[in-house]
């Protein structure tokens, strides 16, 4: 995953208040070419909280902490849930010249402040990102590099100001990365999916040759002796962890990398195609055409003119 990113809000709410929440591209134009897929997160400046996804039990979040929407969901967020929440875009005062947009709202009671940022990737939702729940909240004041992140998102504040997108998106993109090491570093040994997968040496192997060999001419057989198990016991444990055998998955991940290659590197399709293991421009046109609802190149213009 190829990672931008911003932080664009800061709010500060007094109970009671409940408010629904979700990126737009809008909120998204001002920083970067309106991404394929939108991450949220809110850093916990003060006070504390509650979010909710859907019908999912609602969790409390603290002060220091950083709060991820992995599949940028709806979400509810309030002193208490309750009440009929107010859509947070009504309640925005735009920007002032290099500054943050802001919100303040709410019954005049105790506060819950919050810094309000995004990461975009280039490609749509993927595996990784459907692995993780819908909410990562994790303490940032924890682990060895707790206190480097508080300091980091606070001066990803400061760089927005400043106008160095870039600087912010590299520090989004590592505070994404402890996110979801902190959530690894908690799952329960029987875990299935693509972090289950990463458990098992064997899967971890496969899918390793495959990420990083993607454009080689891979068979079943291939992959299997390369780590060491039978063609049948490989596509069952990988079937097992990631819900489809690793050629499948495999067929997605090539274009996976295609999307990236013709979005940010303005390839022509013919060399996509051999980059990322087909012998036939026209083989990967139907191939592209299948997972994305039309051809590369058409794909690639309509990417241009969003951005």
């Amino acid at each position: 995953m190829k990672l931008t990113g911003s932080v664009f809000l800061e709010a500060e709410f007094t109970a009671p208040w409940c408010v629904s929440s979700r990126i737009t591209p809008e909120d998204c134009a001002a920083y970067f070419p309106t991404p394929e897929h939108v991450i949220a997160y809110h850093y916990v400046l003060e006070g504390n909280f509650l979010c909710r996804v859907g019908d999912d039990a609602p969790i409390e979040v603290r002060s220091g902490e950083i709060l991820l929407l992995p599949r940028n969901e709806e979400h509810h967020i309030g002193s208490c849930l309750s009440a009929d929440p107010i859509n947070a875009h009504e309640l925005i005062v735009p920007a002032e010249a290099g500054g943050l947009a802001k919100i303040s709202w709410g019954g005049g009671g105790d506060v819950a402040a919050l810094l309000c940022g995004f990461l975009g990737t280039a490609t749509p939702v993927n595996s990784f990102i459907l692995s993780l729940p819908p909410i990562l909240a994790i303490d940032a004041s924890a682990g060895a590099a707790g206190e480097w992140l508080v300091s980091s998102i606070r001066y990803a504040t400061r760089e927005t100001l400043a106008g160095s997108p870039e600087v912010v998106g590299k520090l989004a993109e590592l505070l994404f990365m402890e996110a979801v090491r902190q959530f690894v570093a908690d799952l329960p040994e029987d875990q299935k999916g693509w972090f289950g997968g990463l458990r098992d040496p064997h899967v971890s192997r496969a899918m390793t040759l495959l990420h990083t060999r993607c454009a080689d001419s891979w068979t079943a057989g291939a992959l299997a002796r390369e780590v060491g198990l039978s063609r049948t016991v490989l596509n069952e444990r990988f079937s097992h962890y990631l819900g489809e055998p690793p050629m499948r998955y495999l067929a997605k991940w090539r274009m996976n990398q295609a999307a990236n290659l013709l979005r940010e590197d303005q390839q022509n399709a013919c060399n996509v195609a051999y980059a990322v293991g087909f012998n036939s421009e026209a083989a990967f046109n139907r191939a592209f055409k299948r997972e994305f609802g039309m051809p590369p190149a058409a794909w690639r213009r309509e990417k241009c003119k969003l951005n």
